[in-house]
């Protein structure tokens, strides 16, 4: 549907008021530590993952089987191999 440039400026006013007379609610403020600490915690996870891979490519250039990747992940074979196959490749 076709605006014209009235309307489209006229719902650029009403923006720039919002945003003019926005008064944040301090209870909707995040915690700064507990961002920091989830951001680590996201971070940490993330790098042990790339560690877990890289174990894997390891593994599966040595010539582990799938069996034995899947006990050491916690899984199965198959279910490590469908999780770790396409990345080891």
């Amino acid at each position: 549907m076709p605006r014209t440039v009235d309307e489209i400026l006229q719902h650029a006013d009403e923006l720039a008021a919002r945003f003019e007379d926005y008064e944040p609610d301090p209870a909707d403020e995040l915690d700064p530590g507990a961002v920091a600490l989830l951001r680590a915690a996201i971070q940490e996870r993330s790098d042990a993952e790339r560690h877990v891979l890289d174990a894997v490519k390891a593994a599966r250039a040595a010539g582990m089987p799938w069996s034995a990747i899947g006990l050491f992940v916690g899984t199965s074979g198959e279910a490590a191999r469908q999780r770790y196959g396409s990345k080891v490749a």
